[in-house]
Parts: structure tokens; sequence; C-alpha cells
């Protein structure tokens, strides 16, 4: 169901870790961890428009992928198992909430004491304007368009078609022009 491995230096890094976890060696998490935080944590930031609940997401991804790593095949890319645990937890999150995201003018995270220069007003209308997404339509964009992941690699984390994969992202895009138009903005 994943995306079959590369063989790529990274991908044999994974393995190792994971092998030396599962052998007792502990520390391995660690190299995981750092490996993994910061790009899951921001999946789940874009996803959820909240620091607090993407590192909230982001632990209990972690805790819950060292809990079920005995069931990850490593022929497979570690990377895809993870971010869809990560996408899976922030749809979760958001079911939970029962809610959709407040947009207020505030952003969650801002440069201290800096004024955000253009390609972060961008980045802000952009992240405000996700945020206005079903959760499906934000998981495809995010995962394109932030992550950088294929068509292919959309497909398996999400465990849909690539052509609905496609379609989505079309609807997706086409939507947030839309509500970027709405809010008196080009659409970048």
């Amino acid at each position: 169901m994943y995306l079959e491995e590369t063989g790529t230096a990274a991908d044999e890094q994974d393995r190792e870790l994971v092998r030396r976890y599962l052998e007792g060696q502990r520390d391995a998490a660690s190299g995981l961890v750092d490996r993994y935080q910061k790009p899951l944590f921001n999946v789940a930031l874009r996803m959820l428009g909240n620091v607090q609940d993407a590192e909230d997401v982001t632990q209990t991804v972690f805790l819950n992928a060292f809990l079920k790593l005995r069931t990850y095949d490593p022929r497979y890319r570690f990377f895809s198992w993870i971010y869809r645990m990560t996408v899976n937890e922030s749809l979760n999150t958001l079911k939970r909430r029962k809610r959709v995201a407040p947009l207020d003018d505030a952003l969650d995270v801002q440069a201290p004491g800096v004024a955000a220069d253009r390609a972060a007003e961008a980045q802000e209308r952009v992240g405000k304007a996700l945020m206005r997404l079903t959760p499906d339509d934000r998981a495809v964009v995010v995962l394109r368009h932030f992550v950088s992941f294929s068509y292919q690699e959309i497909a398996d984390v999400l465990e849909i078609p690539v052509r609905t994969v496609k379609s989505r992202l079309f609807t997706a895009r086409e939507r947030l022009r839309l509500v970027l138009r709405e809010r008196g903005q080009e659409p970048c």
C-alpha cells in the first residue's frame, strides 16, 4: 500500500533506525524523531492551523508510531507510513473539534518583533485560506504544495487512487483561488 522503496540513503537510514529500535535500542527513536518531527509538525500545522493542536498531533503520531512499529513493513518507505498517520490524526483532531478553525486576523505563529515581508504575508493569506477548505481538500494541497509529495505519494498516504488525487487537487486549487479572491487577494 505504501510506496515501494527506491533504496535512497535516507530510506536505508530509516529502516536501520526502525530495526535498531525493534531490537531494543531505544536511542534509535531519537533518530526518527529528529528526522521527522519538523516535517510532521508542519503538515499538522497546515492541516489544523493551530500550533498547540499541531504539537499534540505530532506527539501523538510519534507515540502511536513507536507502539505500532512492529506493523511497519520495511519493504516500503517509512516516511509514507508516518505521514499517513499524521494526516489521519490531523483529520481526527478536526473531527473532534466539531468546528471550523477561527479565521481571525492574527496568526498563530508570527516572527517575533519583525514586520512580515511579502512572502510571509502571502504565506499568511494562503494559510488562512487553507483553513476555509474541507479537510480532504486541505490534505491534498498541503501534501502536494507544502510537503512536495508526488501524486503517487499522496495517493499512498491518503489511500485513494491517483486519479482521485488529481481531481481533488484540481478542485481544491480552484476553491483556494476562490477563497483568496473572495478576500480581495490575488491568488498565489
